[in-house]
């Protein structure tokens, strides 16, 4: 797959359905203690760090980022989608969000203190998932904590209705926690904490809680 292609596909899909799926996501946390308990943590490990900018990386209509700063942390928004980008704007005034890709992730060198990609690289084909944790370590400082949350199964389906009943194209990956952890030693991260739970953000949910490593170039 042409990676423009899959990259329009999904920009365009949550660009028509940015409102609708504000509204399916936005009380999702509250129904879920796990994923409120582990983003506590990773806010902890990235104070403990020091302290410093954390990114959301594909942060939709950024409830995540909005629940980061609530724990303290200094987070801030990215997402491909300009429609998801303006309803984030509107719900959570004073927030910062912005347009990007993280595969070509416009951020310096070592200047975040964590990094979260929270059921965001469920759109990203194995072939692009390399180069998208490269950027992650590249833009960590070393030892600085990324948490990902990810759907556990095995191989991908095409969404093709979504948020509204609008029309989709997105290919949604399903993955194991060994797999992901493969990609992530083979990108200079260590893993320490994997979980697997069934609630509302998903029917089997993965997230992982990694470390950029010392010596990751």
């Amino acid at each position: 797959m042409d990676t423009d292609d899959w990259l329009d596909d999904t920009r365009a899909s949550y660009d028509a359905g940015a409102a609708s799926y504000a509204d399916y996501v936005r009380h999702l946390l509250e129904k879920t203690p796990e994923e409120r308990a582990i983003l506590e943590q990773f806010a902890e490990l990235v104070d403990a760090g020091g302290g410093g900018p954390v990114a959301d990386v594909g942060c939709g209509t950024g409830r995540i980022t909005a629940h980061l700063r609530q724990l303290g942390a200094d987070a801030f928004g990215i997402d491909l989608s300009p429609g998801m980008i303006e309803v984030a704007r509107r719900d959570h005034p004073g927030v910062r969000f912005e347009v990007g890709s993280m595969t070509g992730l416009d951020l310096a060198d070592g200047s975040m203190a964590g990094l979260v990609a929270w059921y965001s690289l469920i759109h990203i084909p194995d072939e692009e998932i390399g180069t998208v944790l490269s950027h992650f370590r590249r833009v960590l400082r070393p030892g600085a904590p990324l948490l990902l949350g990810f759907h556990v199964g095995e191989g991908a389906r095409w969404k093709t209705q979504g948020y509204g009943g609008r029309a989709m194209k997105l290919c949604v990956h399903r993955r194991q926690h060994g797999q992901m952890a493969t990609w992530l030693d083979a990108a200079g991260f260590v893993v320490e904490v994997r979980r697997t739970v069934t609630s509302a953000e998903s029917a089997l949910g993965g997230m992982l809680l990694a470390r950029r490593r010392l010596d990751a170039r």
